[in-house]
């Protein structure tokens, strides 16, 4: 929907969103696009929701469009996944605070190598790289979000890089 509003500032832009969960259930929810009142209240504008959405019974679905623009694939953060690419945005909110410390520093080493080098990671509120890892370093005015840290050794070279979103779901 950001993208959708961006409008002509992107165009020209390769944009591709993968989202990803380990759980098949919960990416066949997020392909449907269909969301209960509840969730579309937790900070989607009123504004977004009736540009974005149509009312299914009591629920929310995302419009086709948007829908169309997001691939979804299972992945399971403790398996390799340099296969997918390199990043320019990772968003991996609300899953790293199951694992434990070293479980964590292998998951940002492999991130780090995913991530371009003017890159971002988006981290959800109860996590951090601080104390773990020097391969990202924290944006002190964005709670959440960090950059590679370019002066770490240099991840080994992926293959060539793409405009891509990947995400949790």
């Amino acid at each position: 929907m950001c993208l959708k509003e961006m409008g002509s500032a992107i165009a020209g832009w390769r944009v591709e969103i993968l989202a990803t969960d380990l759980s098949q259930e919960v990416i066949e929810k997020s392909r449907a696009g269909l969301y209960s009142q509840f969730e579309v209240q937790r900070g989607l504008p009123i504004q977004m929701l009736v540009k974005y959405f149509k009312q299914v019974g009591e629920f929310w679905q995302v419009n086709p469009d948007i829908r169309a623009m997001i691939a979804h694939r299972q992945l399971n953060l403790l398996h390799d996944f340099s296969h997918l690419g390199v990043f320019d945005v990772i968003f991996c909110r609300n899953v790293l605070i199951y694992f434990d410390q070293d479980t964590k520093i292998n998951i940002f080493n492999r991130l780090a190598k995913a991530s371009e080098p003017d890159g971002f990671l988006a981290l959800g509120a109860a996590e951090t790289v601080v104390g773990l890892t020097d391969v990202f370093k924290p944006l002190p005015e964005r709670r959440g979000l960090y950059r590679p840290n370019v002066a770490c050794s240099a991840p080994t070279k992926m293959p060539a890089p793409k405009t891509v979103v990947m995400a949790g779901l």
